[in-house]
């Protein structure tokens, strides 16, 4: 097994293995490559339906969200297509499903058939919370803001928009470190608890803006065959709609998470 860095902030590159055929101590590998790289890409993976559950049953249970449909056949799989970048939610800096009061703690994603574009990018919320002023970082303790699903449920002609409040600095339950955990501001954060929203947008966009630094992040060019993981707990992701109507196919399966804390 190799595992080579994809940037000097987030992500690697995990080679020299097969993810439908891991030992337990190849396992345990990549779940401590997981925790200290915060993103991995296994190159020419081709995995199956099948192949891609099992591999990610080993990470805890599965996780649904409202407002998409997953597949019949495997109602923990959820199959991403191109539905044109007028209906694209996830064309923002954002962590998916916040609204949830668990929110998924990681996603596999298995590239079925992608197009030359569509890059996805992750920004390292660790280093994010790490370079704010200790001023800043006393101000955020304790701090809750609102996360809302009012973007799904807009596109799903629904107006049941579900809504939570999370802290904006959070600590990983398995490396113990503190994250900054935020959305796009607006659509997805609208306010800190117990602010108005034109209190609260300024502070928002402030993070917002310092999470997505150019030397924060990674951007992944993908192939056919990839598997693409992330902690969802301590990045942001950004997937570019930039491929027009060429067919993109990725099988996206979410592992359950916590109550942030």
């Amino acid at each position: 097994m190799k595992i080579i860095p994809l940037s000097g902030a987030i992500g690697a590159a995990i080679s020299g293995i097969r993810l439908a055929e891991l030992s337990e101590a190849e396992f345990d590998q990549i779940h401590e490559a997981f925790l200290n790289h915060c993103m991995l890409a296994f190159p020419e993976q081709f995995l199956s339906i099948d192949e891609h559950v099992q591999f990610a049953q080993r990470w805890g249970d599965f996780s649904t969200s409202p407002f998409v449909s997953y597949l019949d056949s495997h109602p923990s799989v959820l199959p991403l297509h191109n539905r044109g970048k007028n209906k694209a939610v996830t064309e923002n800096w954002h962590t998916d499903s916040a609204f949830l009061t668990e929110p998924p703690a990681l996603n596999i994603l298995s590239a079925r058939q992608v197009p030359v574009g569509g890059d996805t990018m992750w920004s390292n919320q660790y280093q994010s919370y790490d370079r704010l002023s200790e001023g800043m970082k006393d101000l955020l303790d304790g701090v809750r803001a609102e996360f809302t699903g009012a973007r799904l449920a807009s596109l799903a002609g629904s107006n049941d928009i579900p809504s939570t409040f999370h802290p904006i600095i959070r600590t990983h339950p398995e490396t113990h470190r503190k994250s900054l955990y935020i959305s796009k501001p607006v659509d997805s954060v609208p306010r800190l608890e117990g602010l108005t929203s034109a209190e609260s947008l300024p502070l928002l966009h402030y993070l917002y803006d310092h999470s997505t630094q150019p030397d924060n992040i990674y951007r992944h060019h993908w192939q056919n065959g990839d598997v693409v993981m992330w902690d969802n707990r301590c990045t942001l992701h950004y997937a570019v709609h930039d491929y027009g109507e060429e067919t993109r196919d990725i099988h996206r399966i979410s592992i359950k998470g916590t109550v942030p804390r």
